[in-house]
């Protein structure tokens, strides 16, 4: 049927292991699109009212994370409501006004914090995700995976010879 039928195993398997590759790198896309998979945006944290002395107490704000990951180039605002003045990291944000930050390099940080109990607030800045971070993922996961489906098609499964008539 087939002239060269090594050949097409090794074509058949790779492109199995390609449309794998594609499979699993876009379903983790999918996965993430509420995450990391975005591009860059305006982020707002509002310091509540009354946050002080909650943290005077050793009392966490329930509204405010304790740590937050990022995408390169997202701007970090941050809102003061609360009547006294506070700091995270470089920003010293008075009542009644706001401050921001732009994160432009990737790496995390460990930013100190007054509307947290623990004095520290973490941020975590993570590249964007492109076209060329998927491509790299559906290589990775498809190349090896059709390795696997090549070895397999013409090792494990015997090719049979044409009978004549």
């Amino acid at each position: 049927m087939f002239r060269f039928p090594i050949l097409t195993r090794i074509i058949l398997g790779m492109l199995a292991g390609l449309a794998f590759g594609v499979a699993i790198s876009e379903a983790t896309y999918y996965f993430l699109q509420d995450g990391e998979a975005r591009p860059p945006q305006v982020i707002e944290i509002h310091i509540p009212a009354g946050t002080a002395q909650r943290v005077l107490r050793g009392q966490p704000e329930p509204s405010l994370p304790e740590s937050m990951t990022f995408v390169l180039g997202d701007t970090l605002v941050v809102k003061n409501r609360d009547s006294v003045t506070h700091q995270l990291g470089p920003l010293f944000v008075p009542p009644g006004s706001s401050a921001s930050l732009k994160l432009d390099s990737v790496q995390k940080y460990e930013a100190s914090c007054t509307f947290q109990p623990g004095r520290y607030f973490g941020l975590e800045v993570q590249p964007p995700l492109t076209i060329l971070t998927r491509l790299i993922g559906i290589l990775q996961a498809g190349i090896p995976m059709g390795l696997l489906f090549v070895l397999y098609g013409v090792f494990a499964i015997p090719i049979r010879k044409a009978v004549a008539a």
